[in-house]
């Protein structure tokens, strides 16, 4: 077997950003404009990870209105609609009610620097994935970002981790190629085993207490500065 590519998976939302003030100003949004109750904040902190679409279905959100909710969620998601905190003047999608967690781009540039290939992989739609990356400042420290699609085609974690490594002509057998996947929740975990791959866990996203654990990941990562110790440690031991 030749020497191939290391390979590192990232989750975008609760992995690489924080991005629960978006995510939840976008919800309470489509839910106002459809009078629909407003979820609990419990199960508000529930829809950061699955698909929104799933994550309405779950709060009783059926047929018409579901159709609906979902258009109203991305139309708030993705067009001016929020006061910029920033400037008071200006209004901004909800996807940018965000922040890069503190450590991140300093992580991935010492990732880059020891030689893996570093691709974002979310469920959040592909025509959201690329501005958030661009607008934080993410895409030049990874080689390519990989979402959902906005229809049903490629939809779950594991469905945007098979579109990635085809992409990325992923070749673990004839060209020694391996991948790690990195994520905060159960959606993260469960996806990266449906496609054969492992899930390093980090402590400082989403995931409810035990919950990365439970749903088996090799390890958790406390802090974003550990980030890249643990990919190394990774590889180094499963080689």
């Amino acid at each position: 077997m030749t020497a191939g590519r290391n390979i590192v998976l990232l989750d975008l939302d609760g992995t690489l950003t924080q991005s629960h003030p978006g995510i939840l100003a976008s919800v309470k949004y489509a839910c106002r404009v459809l009078h629909l109750p407003v979820p609990s904040d419990k199960e508000l902190g529930s829809f950061i990870g699955p698909p929104i679409i799933e994550s309405m279905e779950r709060n009783g959100v059926v047929g018409d209105d579901l159709t609906r909710a979902v258009a109203a969620y991305r139309q708030a998601y993705a067009s001016p609609t929020f006061p910029d905190p920033h400037d008071s003047t200006k209004k901004i999608p909800g996807m940018f009610l965000n922040s890069v967690y503190v450590g991140i781009p300093e992580a991935l540039r010492r990732m880059r620097d020891d030689g893996y290939v570093l691709a974002v992989a979310t469920a959040k739609p592909q025509p959201q994935a690329d501005p958030v990356c661009e607008y934080f400042g993410l895409t030049p420290f990874v080689d390519a970002v990989f979402g959902a699609s906005l229809d049903t085609s490629r939809m779950h974690k594991a469905d945007v981790i098979r579109y990635a490594l085809d992409t990325l002509d992923f070749s673990p057998n004839d060209g020694g190629d391996r991948v790690v996947m990195v994520g905060d929740r159960w959606t993260d975990v469960d996806g990266a085993r449906e496609d054969g791959i492992d899930t390093l866990g980090v402590r400082w996203g989403y995931a409810e207490e035990g919950e990365l654990e439970k749903h088996g990941v090799v390890s958790v990562v406390d802090e974003t500065t550990n980030l890249p110790h643990a990919i190394n440690r990774y590889f180094s031991i499963h080689h």
